[in-house]
Order: C-alpha cells, then sequence, then structure tokens
C-alpha cells in the first residue's frame, strides 16, 4: 500500500469544502467512508462504531442521491429537514449528520490518544477517547455494549505497523486529526445553531 491507511483520506479533505467555504455533501461523506478501512484493522473492537458510521453515511448519501444538485451542500439536508419539522426524529439526515460527526470525534480523539500517548494500551486509548467524546451521548445499553467492545482491542504495536503501510503514520495521523477536527467542529456549531447538537441516543 502507498503510503499509509489515512493517504487516501488526507488527499479527499482537499476536496470537503468549495472555493467558497461550503462543506459539500459527497466529498465529506467519502473521506468518512475512507476512514472505514481503518476499522477494519481494528477487527471485532470497532465493529459497533463501523456499523453506526456505515449506516448514517448511508442514509445521507441515500438523501444526497435523491437530488443531487439540491443537496450538494451537507447542510441544506438539515435546513430542509428543520424548515419542516422532522430534524428531531431519529431517522433523519439531521441525527444522522450529528451521529456520523459524533462517531468521527470519538476516532480523531482515539487517533490523537495513540500519538500522545505512546505507553497507553489500545483499550486504554479506546477507552478514554470514548468517555471524552461518544459516553455522554449514549444510554447504559449503548455505553455497556460499546465497554465490552474495547475489550477487544488489538494489540497496539501490531495495529500500528497494519496502518503504517509505507508512510510516516504518526505525521500521518497528526494531519488527519488537524485538519479533519475543525470540519467536524464546524458541523457541531451548525448543528448547534438549529437546537440539533444535544440529542442523546434513544
Amino acid at each position: 500500500m502507498e503510503g499509509t491507511v489515512f493517504t487516501p483520506s488526507l488527499e479527499g479533505i482537499k476536496h470537503v469544502k468549495s472555493e467558497n467555504g461550503v462543506m459539500l455533501t459527497k466529498p465529506f461523506l467519502e473521506v468518512c467512508k475512507l476512514i472505514l478501512p481503518v476499522l477494519d484493522k481494528f477487527g471485532g473492537a470497532m465493529s459497533l462504531v463501523k456499523s453506526d458510521i456505515g449506516g448514517n453515511i448511508t442514509r445521507l448519501e441515500t438523501k444526497y442521491s435523491s437530488d443531487p444538485s439540491k443537496f450538494e451542500h451537507l447542510y441544506s439536508m438539515v435546513q430542509v429537514e428543520v424548515e419542516s419539522k422532522t430534524a428531531k426524529s431519529s431517522s433523519s439526515c439531521a441525527n444522522g449528520l450529528l451521529w456520523l460527526t459524533r462517531a468521527m470525534d470519538f476516532l480523531v480523539e482515539l487517533f490523537r490518544n495513540l500519538i500522545e500517548h505512546p505507553g497507553r494500551t489500545m483499550s486504554q486509548a479506546c477507552t478514554d477517547s470514548y468517555s471524552k467524546t461518544l459516553k455522554k451521548w449514549h444510554g447504559w445499553l449503548a455505553s455497556s455494549s460499546f465497554t465490552v467492545a474495547m475489550k477487544l482491542a488489538p494489540d497496539r504495536k501490531k495495529f500500528m505497523e497494519i496502518i503504517a503501510g509505507s508512510g510516516d503514520i504518526n505525521s500521518d495521523i497528526e494531519k488527519f486529526c488537524t485538519t479533519f477536527a475543525p470540519l467536524l467542529a464546524e458541523n457541531h456549531k451548525f448543528l448547534a445553531s438549529k437546537g440539533l447538537d444535544d440529542l442523546k441516543a434513544s
């Protein structure tokens, strides 16, 4: 593999915004999709997160495909739901975008954790990142299934070797965190402005 598992998403991040700084639906979802192969390397530990991310990407893609010109901008599909008062429904795109963004927050935090705390085991890094990001939004059930899943986290050294490929993995992770985190922050800011940033898992 040329470069690391992050190489394709780092390339993709450059195209997420239009020339006038608007978040574009398709490129944003593509970047999220390009992270899924990284999750595969975690094995069973991330299967919950992966299916959650995959489901939300599919929900947003389906909406986008229904009218690509209308939904070219990521926030336009949420705006439509806000206007029709369906944004808070559990099957809305607003909800899909919120949970997709939160899951990505968790991953950014996790990758950052792996670089900044080389002494931590993978399980520790996962648990710490989870408690900083997703945990407060999850109910007891989601939280406990997550805790169980984290026990399946792979050996850290092996994992880092697998995802490194032929590139400089630490540098790529750092680049990914610094370029992707602001996009996620922007999603939160937009959702918060619509009163949609604090929905909890049912």
